[in-house]
């Protein structure tokens, strides 16, 4: 048996209200995916070198290899405990709560930016600063052209929404769903960015956050179910546990 070290609000919710049955969905060297046959979710199962995130579950291990967990193994909750298949057993019983609450939008404009000049020279010294960057050495032609695109789709997405004009810059935002390389693709990730600022209370965006559900009405068909997992609760202000440490900064 293993013990979940913390785990998301709505998570824990779920398997406290409700009879809790799925399958692995997908699986990974630091986690594993659930999707719940009740509301049709993803659920993620993760080490503990992780940080918290919607629908999340840290637990005691340090990877899942020696788990041996496959796609398609079941997963039921009776009480306090979460099975998948006859692998592995996870007791809830201890677990610390977690809930994604973005900061609010802080009132003195002054101090705001100056701490944003002091976070692009920090991710300048440590990092790449600048939004998605262009691959200055793509791999084929195919690479070179996704990553024009995603810099001319975004530039554009930008121009319309510093001229408070949401409505042109949907589809837009749109047009970055499912673009780019990785897990969750480069233009997703983007836009889980943008949902984050877009829900934080006060912003200048706080009123137009209904822009996101519009985003995300399209995204079921043009993404991964895992990224558009993130980006469903992305629209709604819950994110990463390393996102909001990000903006509290």
């Amino acid at each position: 048996m293993i013990i979940a070290i913390s785990g998301d609000s709505d998570f824990i919710k779920d398997i406290n209200n409700s009879k809790f049955t799925g399958f692995v969905h997908s699986t990974f060297n630091r986690t594993f995916n659930i999707k719940c046959f009740e509301n049709g979710n993803l659920y993620t199962i993760a080490c503990r070198k992780l940080d918290n995130g919607p629908n999340t579950l840290i637990i005691n291990v340090d990877n899942m290899k020696s788990k041996k967990i496959a796609v398609n193994d079941p997963v039921r909750v009776v009480k306090n405990f979460l099975f998948i298949g006859d692998k592995l057993t996870i007791s809830i019983d201890k677990v610390n709560i977690w809930e994604s609450i973005l900061p609010t939008y802080p009132n003195n404009m002054e101090i705001l930016k100056r701490n944003l000049v002091k976070m692009k020279e920090h991710i300048n010294i440590h990092g790449v600063g600048g939004g998605i960057q262009k691959n200055v050495i793509p791999q084929n032609s195919f690479e070179a052209e996704v990553s024009n695109m995603l810099q001319k789709r975004t530039l554009l997405l930008y121009n319309e929404l510093l001229n408070d004009r949401i409505s042109s810059a949907l589809p837009h935002a749109v047009s970055l769903l499912g673009l780019g390389p990785g897990l969750t693709p480069s233009g997703d990730d983007f836009l889980t960015g943008l949902f984050s600022i877009f829900n934080i209370k006060n912003s200048p965006f706080y009123p137009y956050r209904s822009f996101c559900e519009g985003v995300l009405k399209k995204a079921k068909t043009l993404t991964n179910d895992i990224s558009y997992m993130t980006l469903k609760k992305a629209a709604i202000g819950k994110v990463r546990e390393s996102i909001i440490s990000l903006l509290n900064s």
